[in-house]
């Protein structure tokens, strides 16, 4: 069955590779994909797709494979067509640039256009690489949204309680069994969380990078994503990138 096909269901029934934490009383649950979901509004969120990263890059003569949009539009149906949200949330940066919609292939615009016209509500966040996200592939567009306790932006704002948003792509660094892991992953500390880049090639800043400070109470925790699965790390834990 495809995923426009399926009528919403409740998104996020619970595995033990992923991990549930509670923000101002909701119950949210952190995918191994990256995604953020929220059972009881039937809500998936993902945040800085950064759709035609690739091309960009190109367009400036460092070359990368030109797969990038199509590998992060196939992760997302994935997630859509076993969670059938209700409602996705983009968190800002969707798009990489203004003029990201014209370098699309067209078979990757009609697998978006599929994706948005598949869930009853899909709403763009608007982030500074998209400030205006293009038009024709469906949804709402706003520059942020809040649901009943919590409020979903592109970039964390400090002082914020119950804010979920994306823009820094966060990583963490922990020794684990003599070897140092660097991955992916969920920042929180009870009043807001930051969402890693769901983008194929965004990578991640890490969480000790001065670029956090002030948007996180001491004490944070990480949801690391790593072989399809979440881990948790308490901040105690972690260590920051080695100097180049």
């Amino acid at each position: 069955m495809s995923a426009s096909s399926q009528a919403p269901g409740p998104a996020c029934q619970g595995d033990d590779t992923r991990v549930a934490l509670t923000l101002r009383g909701a119950n949210l649950l952190a995918d191994p994909s990256g995604a953020l979901l929220w059972p009881d509004e039937s809500i998936l969120a993902v945040a800085d797709l950064h759709l035609e990263k690739g091309s960009a890059f190109a367009a400036r003569g460092r070359m990368l494979p030109p797969y990038d949009t199509r590998a992060t539009l196939d992760r997302l149906a994935g997630l859509i067509a076993r969670e059938r949200p209700a409602r996705v949330l983009c968190l800002g940066d969707s798009f990489h640039d203004r003029r990201a919609a014209e370098r699309m292939d067209p078979a990757d615009v009609g697998r978006l256009r599929a994706l948005t016209d598949a869930v009853a509500d899909w709403v763009w966040i608007t982030g500074n690489h998209d400030p205006e996200p293009p038009q024709g592939f469906g949804g709402r567009v706003v520059e942020e949204l809040t649901i009943g306790p919590l409020t979903f932006r592109h970039e964390a704002e400090p002082g914020a309680v119950g804010e979920l948003s994306g823009h820094l792509h966060p990583a963490a660094a922990v020794a684990l069994a003599g070897r140092r892991v660097r991955e992916r992953c969920f920042a929180h500390d009870g009043a807001k969380l930051i969402l890693p880049a769901f983008g194929s090639f965004t990578g991640g800043l890490n969480v000790l990078d001065v670029a956090f400070d002030g948007l996180l109470a001491p004490g944070f925790e990480v949801l690391m994503t790593a072989r399809g699965r979440v881990y948790r790390f308490p901040c105690a834990r972690l260590s920051p990138d080695r100097a180049r």
